[in-house]
Parts: structure tokens; sequence; C-alpha cells
């Protein structure tokens, strides 16, 4: 775990709506610090600063060039256990303003739900638009993401031939190819016995032509695992899995939002348009 100042907050009010706790952490690491006249000192490598009086956030210690992000997780789970959601959106309301976006907009770094093991955040500061106020964007997977299990995959067939180069390579089928498999998808091919695979699916490359028995593939052998495939494979389909997203499904999703602006900026609400799922039968 990284090492963090972790800060605490002593309630000395009375009152029953403001409780003591610990709100935040923080990526400097001081020798000493002290609060005095309504001031936050602290001391690193012997010398004393006084802290957000400088003029850029997100630096510390006068290190330019010496950029720590904010970052704020949290959690989406309304009604937690009745039924399973499906997150279709990510909103929030900050100080960012047209004028300051290319600088102080949020970016979402991380996504997670109770179904999967880590949605790509995919979602970079630009995909976040202005709209009635408020800085929208849908959930989207990572360009990169490769799974079989998303309704974007196709599985075609066995091929019995496979002719011509690698960047015009002709795969040839016995069986009419499905209709949802479209130019631009990428291809991949397994080894398989008895309808099951016993290998792990290699790239081949993108779809650039075909017709209603064959798949023309651009073989990209400059990419890590990319493979020209060879007859009796059973080749898959994969659609771009970004223009694809359909949301993240869960009992609860979780976020982590982060900022490297180094203007002040503030963020006063976050929210998601959430419907019930319902898997196809």
């Amino acid at each position: 775990m990284p090492n963090y100042t972790l800060s605490y907050n002593k309630d000395s009010t009375g009152r029953r709506d403001k409780q003591g706790g610990w709100p935040s952490f923080y990526s400097y690491i001081p020798n000493f610090m002290i609060g005095m006249n309504s001031f936050f000192y602290s001391f690193s490598a012997g010398n004393l600063y006084r802290h957000n009086t400088n003029s850029n956030r997100n630096e510390y210690y006068n290190i330019s060039g010496n950029l720590n992000p904010s970052t704020i997780t949290s959690v989406f789970n309304p009604k937690p256990t009745q039924a399973i959601k499906l997150f279709k959106t990510m909103s929030y309301e900050s100080s960012t303003t047209s004028a300051n976006s290319n600088a102080a907009r949020w970016a979402c770094t991380e996504l997670q739900t109770d179904l999967t093991d880590g949605l790509p955040g995919g979602m970079l500061k630009t995909f976040f638009k202005e709209k009635e106020g408020e800085w929208f964007s849908f959930i989207r997977t990572n360009v990169n993401v490769v799974n079989f299990a998303m309704r974007s995959a196709t599985g075609i067939s066995s091929c019995i031939a496979v002719s011509g180069p690698v960047t015009a390579a002709v795969i040839e089928f016995s069986s009419a190819i499905p209709d949802a498999v479209n130019i631009g998808d990428n291809i991949f091919s397994v080894t398989s016995a008895a309808g099951v695979a016993t290998g792990v699916p290699a790239l081949a490359g993108p779809i650039i032509a075909l017709t209603s028995t064959s798949v023309t593939v651009n073989v990209d052998l400059t990419v890590a695992g990319s493979l020209l495939p060879t007859v009796g494979q059973f080749i898959i389909s994969l659609k771009n899995s970004q223009a694809e997203s359909h949301g993240a499904r869960g009992y609860y999703m979780q976020f982590k939002l982060e900022n490297d602006s180094t203007s002040p900026v503030e963020l006063f609400s976050v929210g998601s348009s959430i419907m019930q799922s319902y898997p196809a039968g």
C-alpha cells in the first residue's frame, strides 16, 4: 500500500450532526506538522511550509512537476440487495466550466461492480461533456478490452481454408457467416476439440472484406500474440469494446474520480443513470 498522511478531524462543537473522523488521505509525507493561528504548517527536508497559500494545487513543497492528482473513491448502491442494476452513465457537478474545462475536468480512472473483477475505466476527462450544468458521459469500456463473454463476441465456425497474404488473408467457412459479423470486427482463432476450446484465442486482425461464407482479414503480425489462423481452428468475431459498451451491471458500482489540474477545482456531487437489469432468457 502506498504511503499516505492520514488526517483526523476532532469534533469540538458538541453538535450531534458534527462528528469527528478521518476525512482524507494526503500524498505529502512531512517530518512534522502542526496547526497554528488558523493555518496549517509542516516541515519537509528541514524546511518549514505553510499550506494552502501557493497558487498551484496538487503540488507540494515547491517541487515543480511533482504532480499528485486529487482522487475521490465512492460507491453507487441503491437498493443494494433487491435487484441487479445497469449503471448506464456517470455525471458530476463541479466548479469546472467550459472556459477552464481542458485543465479542470475530472476523469473516471476506475470502475468496478460486484459482478466484475474490474471494468477498465476508459472514461477520460475528454469523454465528459457539459450538459445542463453537469458534466456527463456514458460508461464506456476500454477500447483494448477483450472479453468473449460480451454480447459483442460472435462465434462463426471452424475454417475450412486459409489463403492469400497476411495483409489480406481469406478465411473460408462451410456455412453462412452470421449477420452480426461486420467489416472492422477483430478476428480471433482458437484450437478446439469436440466443440470445446483447448487453447487461448489468438488475435488475427480486423476484417477488411467479407462474403456470405468468407472473411478477408488484415493480419497484423507486429502486434504481440497475433497469429494467422490455420485450417480447422474455430474463428470468433469481436467488435470494438468501447463502441459496444452497454454500461456496468451489478448490485453496486464503485468508482474513482481523478483530477490532475494545478488550478483550484471543487467537486459538488456525482450521479449515475441507473435501471434494473433484465438479462436475456
